[in-house]
């Protein structure tokens, strides 16, 4: 899967998303990154990286910073061998687990719902 068709997985997720989620998500960016050795070190198996400070940690003092971002790794996707539907799914998985991090939701908290 090429990086446009790997963006358009992400996009069609995140427009599957209801109102109220559209609305909340304020000075993020969500960018693709091939590998995740390009932004941070000491690991290649990581599907997606949420930087930033979650919603539910953030005060007046928050206005004014920069984005929070979450990365999309490309090549750990593809990595995974799957076929391209459950590679499809697989992408938006990932997308939707890194927006719950922006929520304030913790990595145990995603197991406990499936969403780990």
């Amino acid at each position: 899967m090429d990086i446009r068709d790997f963006e358009t997985v992400i996009d069609e997720a995140i427009r599957r998303l209801p109102a109220w989620v559209h609305e909340a998500l304020d000075n993020i960016e969500i960018l693709v990154v091939d590998s995740p050795a390009e932004v941070v070190e000491g690991t290649d198996d990581l599907l997606g990286l949420y930087t930033g400070t979650p919603l539910t940690e953030r005060d007046s003092n928050h206005v004014g910073q920069l984005p929070d971002v979450i990365y999309i790794f490309r090549l750990p996707h593809l990595a995974l061998a799957l076929p391209e539907r459950e590679l499809r799914e697989e992408i938006a998985k990932t997308t939707l687990h890194e927006i719950a991090h922006y929520f304030g939701l913790d990595d145990k908290h995603l197991d406990e719902i499936g969403w780990g």
